[in-house]
Order: structure tokens, then C-alpha cells, then sequence
């Protein structure tokens, strides 16, 4: 089997991705725009050849790249990112070689324009907030007449929190307005509550090998803006609730052989056409796994291999590697350099010891959203999870 994997070089925990498939007996093949020189050991040993392109962005070039692969190594049976960025590029790629194991390009706009994904919810009765595309001023405020403010405004096609803003009164609409970016924006009706995550790993069937659930704050955007902490957690659990919305999602989106990132809120309180408190409501659909550390936060949690869990699905289409059923709690807090805080580096690492199984200083790309110092640990429960985000975070 020949597999190539979009840069696999970043972010940097990916050549698990490949070395999973590698052990698993796969040709693994890598296009990327690094240096082979800089690219990790353990990236080199798991790649069979690596193709070197001066830029991702530039299709004919990696076009290019996969043609070569093609020809020296025969019929490409998978070629895969797990990459927001690169999902329509992915798609573009298999469609040009007839690689029909994943996203073709006729199938991406509904998993990366947020209008169509609302589509896709009401056409299958899941709940979902109201939304509306960016047009007019006066259809804006026909719209906020139906849900009322706060609303919120966001790139139709987007990544995280990036140029999304919260609208709270008629002069923050004014102002938007002024400044009207010049891409596809929509707008939705604000929800209060927490967004949980429905993570998992799909075979061929839409039926999940494996799943999840992460807690995250409700505003990644407020975080970023306000320069707020970052902290989040890889439950011990996911409520039968959230698997069951989960489940119907990923067949309301024909979703096959994938690692998506499903993204739900919480209701804080009972909400009109929506649900009451606890219950769920779909925000949008990210194909490919959560951002940064959380594959291994999910690790950590259920004592499994979810790089393992993927290659398994790849290379047979089943779960090959047992998992474990053992459930911990992981915990993500998060530290900036702006602000001074109660409790050391030293202290921090005294007083959780082993329990820490991840810290490090992000990459400063990343510090926006998740902080400069990052501390990861195994928890035993929620209280201990709160706790344990506390003593990191609390400031002087």
C-alpha cells in the first residue's frame, strides 16, 4: 500500500501519523517544504522517500511531486494532511489521480463553508444555532430582529478564532459594517455555553473505531483578544448524549475514513428551538483531528494510541491494535509572558510531579492562541482536572 502524507513535518507530533502507518507495513511517502535536514529522526526513519517542494502553496509543485511518487511507486492508495489548511488542496489531489479513498473536490464545500455545513444540520434535524451570510446592513439587522444581540460574526471558510468578533450592540454592527472585510463572512446567534468536541476516528462504514470528547472554553476568540489563559480537557468519558449527535453527523456528512473534530455546544441555559440546559447543539464540522496537543491528550486520557487507532483504519479499515478501556481525565493549562503568577515553574512541577506528561514553550505561532508555557497532566477526575488548571494559572 503507498500512502503520501501532506507535510508531515507540522505540526511536529505528525510522523506518528506516519510512523504508525510504516509499522504497519506502508509505503509512506512525504511531501513537504522543509529541508530533509531538518526534519526530525523519527520522521526520517518512517518515511520511505521524501519530496521536497520550495512552497505547498504552489499546486503544480506538489501536483508535481505526486506525479513522481506515482511513477516510481506505482498506484497511490491514500494521500492524506489531517491539516485544515490543506483540505481542499488534499482534495484537489485525489480527484487529479483517481485516489478514491478519501474527500473529492465535488465533496469539500460542505465541510469547509460554514453556510453549507448549516445545510447539512437542518436537513438532518440537528439542532444548530440560526445563521446568516453577510450581505446587506438591513438584512443584517432583519436578522439580529429575529435572534437578537449578541450575534457572532466569522469567515464562511476559516480556521479557529481568526477574524471572528462578537457583535453586542447596534454601534458594533455599525462598525463592522464600516470595516467589511472582503471575504465571505457569516453571522450566527450567539449561544452561551461550552463547546464540546466529538472526536473520532471513522472507517469505511461512517462508524467510529474510536471516540472522544474535549472541553473547551466558550470563546476561543475572547481568548486571543483579550489575552486570556488557555485551558481545556480531554474528558475521561463522552456522554451517550454527544455520541448518539456525534454518530448522526458524520452520516448527516457521508463521512468515511476520516479523524474529524466535531464541534458542539453545551447550553449553559434552556434556549427556545434548541434545547434545554445540557444539551447539545452543533457548531461545525472540522475534518481532521483537533488542533495542537489534544491527539495526545486523547492518549493520555484513554491510555490508547489514536496515531495507532488512524493507521489501523488506513491500512485495513479495522481496528487491528487492541484499546484499552481506561479512563483518565488530561488536562491542558496554559501561561503567557505578559503576566506574573503565583506559583513557579518549579513549584508546579514539585507539586505534580508525574502527573505532568507533557510541558514545553509552544511554538510562537501558537503562543496567540495557546500560550507561551503549556503544562499537561493526567487528572483522576473533573474537580481535580478544575484544580489542577488553577494552580498553573493563578496570577499574583
Amino acid at each position: 500500500m503507498n500512502a503520501i502524507f501532506i507535510s508531515p513535518q507540522f505540526p511536529h507530533t505528525y510522523w506518528n501519523f506516519c510512523d504508525r502507518l510504516q509499522k504497519n507495513g506502508v509505503t509512506v511517502l512525504g511531501i513537504g517544504d522543509s529541508p530533509y535536514s531538518e526534519l526530525e529522526s523519527n520522521l526520517k526513519n518512517a518515511l520511505t522517500e521524501y519530496y521536497r517542494v520550495d512552497s505547498l502553496e504552489d499546486y503544480n509543485q506538489v501536483f508535481k511531486a505526486v506525479a513522481f511518487f506515482s511513477f516510481k511507486y506505482g498506484k497511490i492508495d491514500w494521500l492524506e494532511s489531517n491539516n485544515e489548511y490543506w483540505l481542499a488542496q488534499d482534495a484537489q489531489l485525489r480527484t487529479d489521480f483517481n485516489i478514491t479513498t478519501g474527500v473529492q473536490n465535488g465533496q469539500i464545500d460542505f465541510i469547509k463553508e460554514k453556510h453549507l455545513m448549516k445545510v447539512k444540520y437542518f436537513e438532518h434535524n440537528i439542532p444548530t444555532a440560526r445563521q446568516h451570510r453577510v450581505s446587506t446592513l438591513k438584512a443584517a439587522q432583519e436578522f439580529i430582529a429575529e435572534v437578537e444581540f449578541p450575534v457572532i460574526v466569522k469567515p464562511d471558510v476559516g480556521v479557529g478564532a481568526a477574524d471572528t468578533y462578537k457583535l453586542d450592540n447596534n454601534d458594533d454592527l455599525t462598525s463592522f459594517y464600516d470595516h467589511l472585510p472582503d471575504v465571505p463572512y457569516v453571522m450566527e446567534e450567539f449561544i452561551e455555553g461550552d463547546i464540546c468536541s466529538y472526536d473520532a476516528i471513522l472507517d469505511s462504514r461512517c462508524e467510529p473505531l474510536f471516540e472522544s470528547m474535549t472541553v473547551w472554553p466558550p470563546s476561543i476568540m475572547e481568548i486571543v483578544h483579550k489575552k486570556l489563559d488557555l485551558s481545556y480537557y480531554t474528558a475521561a468519558e463522552v456522554p451517550e448524549a454527544l455520541k448518539l449527535l456525534g454518530r448522526k453527523t458524520v452520516k448527516a456528512f457521508s463521512v468515511k475514513s476520516r479523524f474529524v473534530h466535531l464541534e458542539f455546544f453545551r447550553l449553559k441555559n434552556a434556549k427556545k428551538n434548541l434545547g434545554a440546559a445540557g444539551d447539545f447543539v452543533a457548531l461545525e464540522v472540522n475534518m481532521r483531528p483537533a488542533g495542537g496537543y489534544t491527539p495526545d491528550m486523547m492518549n493520555f486520557a484513554h491510555a490508547t494510541d489514536v496515531y495507532q487507532i488512524w493507521a489501523d483504519m488506513v491500512s485495513a479499515d479495522k481496528l487491528i491494535h487492541p484499546v484499552h478501556d481506561i479512563h483518565h481525565w488530561c488536562a491542558y493549562a496554559s501561561r503567557r509572558d505578559c503576566y506574573t503568577y503565583v506559583h513557579s515553574h518549579q513549584e508546579i512541577m514539585e507539586h505534580y510531579g508525574e502527573r505532568i506528561v507533557m510541558q514545553e514553550e509552544m511554538p510562537m505561532m501558537n503562543w496567540p492562541q495557546m500560550g507561551r508555557w503549556m503544562y499537561t497532566a493526567k487528572t483522576d477526575s473533573l474537580q481535580d482536572t478544575l484544580d489542577f488548571i488553577k494552580y498553573v494559572q493563578a496570577k499574583l
